[in-house]
């Protein structure tokens, strides 16, 4: 009995590389369970997406401690103000990643140029590589390899955000297809001088740091001069939030708040822009 007993629970496991193959050969059976990294990496994504929403439990906290619904309304306001922040930042980071991608698609195609290939064979291995031609990738691919136009379809693709570089390249492109100049050689130009822009916005960024420290410093502030009258033992967010007084100074203070967030923010703005 125990020897039957053995058998069948060996029958009834199975055989772990069997089960492997099984898998592989077809696909469309039991689905696989997520792993832990990829349920993490999901869950990630989903809440760097909904990052303003941080805003509501703090406000809520506030709320709760300061025993006032004013922590709640401005809460609510806060949502949209940092929405809108986190949206531009994340533009930003996009449009600086497709300048970086048109680089490194210029680098691509020159060395398949200078490996021998033709310039459409060239482009055709490139894009998949950087990705930089952005919503514009099918129409310039479509024109590389049936023999289109592709310096007007680069320069259509240059209209996306950060991919200002592609209307250099279809100039390099048009001009080796009308005067017979080398294309290499203009793409190359192309790429050190994109090369060089993206070092400029470096070290302006690096210089930048310093007063972009100062605003945050100068944000937080009134946050630590609550908690450091919390510290002493009074009571600054009731009197903030449950006096004439309080009231009168809390709204003062934040309009002189926001507007000196605003100005050093727009200072800054305007030394990034130059």
């Amino acid at each position: 009995m125990a020897i039957g007993a053995g058998l069948a629970g060996c029958l009834a496991v199975p055989h772990e590389p069997a089960v492997r193959r099984a898998r592989v050969m077809f696909p469309g059976g039991r689905p696989s369970r997520r792993s832990f990294a990829d349920r993490y990496a999901g869950a990630r994504t989903h809440l760097d997406e909904r990052r303003e929403w941080l805003c509501a439990p703090l406000a809520l906290l506030l709320a709760v401690v300061g025993e006032s619904v004013l922590p709640l309304v401005a809460g609510a306001v806060a949502v949209p103000l940092v929405r809108r922040w986190l949206r531009r930042r994340s533009s930003r980071c996009a449009r600086e990643a497709a300048a970086d991608a048109v680089m490194a698609l210029c680098g691509t195609v020159v060395g398949a140029l200078r490996a021998g290939r033709e310039p459409g064979q060239a482009l055709l291995a490139a894009p998949r590589k950087a990705g930089a031609l952005g919503a514009g990738e099918a129409a310039v691919v479509a024109a590389a390899r049936f023999g289109g136009d592709v310096a007007g379809e680069l320069r259509r693709a240059s209209a996306g955000p950060g991919l200002d570089g592609l209307a250099g390249m279809a100039a390099c492109w048009q001009v080796a297809a009308d005067g017979g100049a080398g294309l290499a050689a203009g793409l190359a130009r192309l790429e050190k001088a994109l090369r060089a822009d993206r070092r400029r916005r470096e070290e302006l960024r690096a210089q930048l740091a310093g007063a972009w420290s100062t605003v945050l410093v100068l944000a937080l502030l009134p946050v630590v001069g609550l908690g450091l009258g919390t510290a002493l033992g009074a009571d600054p967010l009731g009197v903030l939030l449950h006096s004439a007084g309080g009231l009168v100074c809390l709204a003062a203070g934040g309009v002189l708040e926001g507007a000196g967030l605003f100005w050093a923010s727009r200072i800054v703005r305007a030394g990034e822009a130059s």
